[in-house]
């Protein structure tokens, strides 16, 4: 299932299921307002998505709408919880080599994690905006997740059982800023401003053979 959030609709969005091939939406704000909202009840709004998303790929008589991924905000316009964690090994060499930093103790059997900012993030095609071209903005790459509620203490074995959502990341990493902050002491902050995601996130099952 394919799943998306309209701009219009407030800071959250609206909430809407998108076909496979990205061509046509519905509106999906009857089951819940926003992404967010169907998240705190994705037992009772996952069955519901789901015959929505089927009937959108298969009849042809709905009410639909063109898919315009200018028009979309990310799935998750504004998160409560925005985590990021290092484990391209390939990635952390390249960008430590470039700010003349060793990698860490134990890079490769724990990922390095920071909290993000999460009160707002940029829709996936807006304009990423920068006042001066000598911070030196670069972009990463990154696959995300939306999960559910995770409850403290999850053992491994668990923890995939709580994600729902899977969505692309562009992460924004102001290169020149970064160096300067770190050695400060207190981890990131002016040096990663909003990040921007997908137009659409989807469900595990989507990816087929590859989850």
């Amino acid at each position: 299932m394919k799943l998306g959030s309209l701009k219009e609709g407030g800071r959250d969005g609206t909430l809407v299921v998108v076909n496979r091939d990205l061509t046509r939406m519905m509106l999906a704000n009857d089951i819940a307002p926003n992404l967010q909202a169907a998240i705190d009840i994705w037992d009772k709004a996952l069955p519901e998505l789901q015959e929505l998303y089927d009937r959108l790929n298969n009849e042809t008589s709905l009410d639909t709408q063109p898919f315009i991924a200018s028009e979309m905000s990310s799935p998750l316009p504004r998160a409560f919880q925005w985590a990021d964690g290092s484990a391209y090994l390939n990635h952390m060499r390249l960008v430590r080599k470039a700010r003349g930093a060793e990698m860490p103790v134990g890079f490769d059997q724990e990922p390095l994690l920071y909290q993000g900012g999460s009160d707002g993030f940029i829709g996936p095609e807006d304009p990423i905006e920068i006042v001066d071209d000598s911070w030196g903005i670069d972009f990463e790459s990154e696959v995300a997740i939306i999960t559910n509620d995770v409850p403290y203490g999850v053992t491994y074995e668990q923890a995939a059982q709580h994600i729902q959502l899977i969505m692309l990341c562009n992460d924004i990493s102001l290169r020149n800023i970064m160096r300067p902050e770190l050695n400060k002491g207190f981890g990131f902050f002016q040096s990663k401003p909003a990040s921007a995601f997908s137009p659409v996130c989807v469900t595990p099952d989507e990816l087929g053979q590859y989850w």
